[in-house]
């Protein structure tokens, strides 16, 4: 049983970590944007057409396709200090109890997500400049709300473990 834990803790952690490039890869994109519209703008003056939306496009990629490796890493904003007062037996109930909270969350953020893409996808919906579809973005959270969710299910079935030693 280990061994299987361990082999998809790594698959999800790796998972995890091509996300976080990819949202790495949209921050640099996003910058690179924002220069050569203010560039064009202020020089040539002629902005990049549609410039603010594709930087409001990839402003959603580069937190939604970092939240999952800012998991693996426990980046996330935690209020302690109640529980590190309490007994470790304790503690890590209440871990699990939050990881469960969270795992239900982006379960329905994922699911959530799927629906509305489809919704989109079905009308037709475009942004307003450069008529881009906005279902592919819908998509793509869906399924980092999905890694999410098999990081947290990680960490939580971790958890249990310790609690059973």
């Amino acid at each position: 049983m280990a061994g299987k834990l361990d082999r998809f803790e790594k698959f999800v952690n790796s998972l995890s970590s091509w996300l976080n490039w990819i949202a790495g890869v949209g921050l640099v994109a996003m910058l690179a944007l924002i220069i050569a519209d203010i560039i064009g703008a202020k020089l040539f003056k002629w902005p990049i057409p549609g410039g603010i939306e594709m930087v409001g496009f990839l402003g959603v990629v580069v937190a939604t396709f970092a939240i999952a490796q800012t998991q693996v890493l426990h980046g996330h904003i935690e209020v302690e200090f109640m529980v590190t007062r309490l007994p470790k037996t304790a503690q890590k109930a209440i871990s699990i109890f939050i990881y469960s909270l969270g795992m239900t969350l982006f379960a329905l953020l994922s699911w959530q997500s799927f629906e509305f893409g489809y919704t989109l996808q079905s009308s037709g919906e475009v942004s307003m400049t450069q008529e881009i579809p906005f279902y592919p973005l819908i998509y793509s959270m869906g399924f980092c709300c999905i890694v999410v969710f098999l990081v947290l299910l990680v960490q939580c079935i971790m958890m249990v473990i310790k609690v059973k030693k």
